[in-house]
């Protein structure tokens, strides 16, 4: 009597020497945190949450707004830290006419040989502090809105 395999549950890996081989452990990628959005003020540290799964463990990318955010594994100045969770770390964000700015639309894409998987869209946006009087007693106070572009003196 001949035992009946699922094939479809079953994954199959190549060996170096072209056989290949079954292997039911691995598994596709699968976000199982997504980014949420962000309001966070200029200069300050802040962090786009990502994990995923998935045997082979996925390698996770991030996407700010349709391109590939680089990170200091490819250039060791970038203010941006991809840390072994998938999540991506800000030393500090950035927002000024000098350098490109953090804030837009993010998404993260895990990936291993058995496909993707991609995150919801999660916005970063900069949060401006401004000092403006309260009172007529010449009292200041401070407010914050958000995707201020203010100018660096």
């Amino acid at each position: 009597m001949n035992p009946i395999f699922n094939l479809s549950s079953l994954n199959l890996s190549h060996a170096g020497d072209g056989r290949s081989r079954l292997r039911q452990e691995d598994s596709p990628p699968r976000i199982i945190e997504h980014p949420s959005d962000l309001i966070v003020s200029k200069g300050e540290p802040a962090t786009l949450n990502c994990k995923a799964e998935g045997r082979p463990t996925p390698t996770v990318e991030w996407y700010k707004d349709g391109e590939r955010v680089e990170t200091d594994r490819e250039n060791p100045r970038s203010h941006r830290m991809l840390l072994p969770s998938g999540s991506l770390f800000f030393l500090r964000i950035v927002h000024g006419r000098r350098s490109k700015p953090d804030d837009g639309n993010y998404v993260c894409i895990a990936r291993n040989y058995l496909g993707e998987a991609v995150s919801r869209n999660a916005s970063l946006e900069v949060a401006c502090k401004f000092d403006i009087p309260l009172s007529s007693s010449g009292r200041n106070g401070s407010f914050r809105c958000p995707s201020c572009i203010v100018e660096e003196w």
